[in-house]
């Protein structure tokens, strides 16, 4: 058996938190949110039946949820804190160089919904990565 996902497990687990988190919202209105949640603030109709989104909806809650708890056990707070500092970083590098506007809320929109997807990719894979680095294993202790 391998030592852990490798370069495309992880990958994977990126492109999954990348679809997460862009299909909930999004800054081109082709996401969840536009779809079944902004319309019921503003009244208007939307397409599709409520028992579609009611059961999408659940499918995005338990992607995040699995995401989340497993981001939570697996970093931490602190953990989690570190990448989102990181990613500030990247966010004001970014802004610095000019690849990205601080008056462009679409830019800043996309950086942002990245950078979430980065840090519950790095939770769902920093167990992995840390047995591979340090060669110790990560447990949940069970009572």
């Amino acid at each position: 058996m391998a030592n852990g996902p490798g370069f495309g497990g992880i990958a994977a687990r990126t492109l999954a938190a990348l679809v997460l988190v862009f299909a909930t919202y999004n800054p081109e209105r082709v996401s969840y949110f536009h779809w079944a949640l902004a319309p019921l603030r503003t009244g208007e109709a939307t397409g599709g039946p409520a028992s579609l989104k009611f059961l999408a909806g659940l499918a995005l809650l338990g992607g995040w949820g699995i995401f989340l708890n497993a981001t939570r056990r697996s970093i931490g707070l602190g953990g989690a804190l570190l990448v989102l500092a990181l990613c500030g970083g990247l966010v004001w590098l970014l802004i610095d160089v000019g690849i990205v506007s601080a008056t462009s809320a679409r830019g800043i929109s996309y950086v942002v919904l990245v950078c979430t997807a980065l840090l519950l990719a790095v939770g769902m894979s920093w167990s992995h990565l840390s047995r591979r680095l340090s060669g110790q294993v990560d447990m949940d202790a069970t009572d």
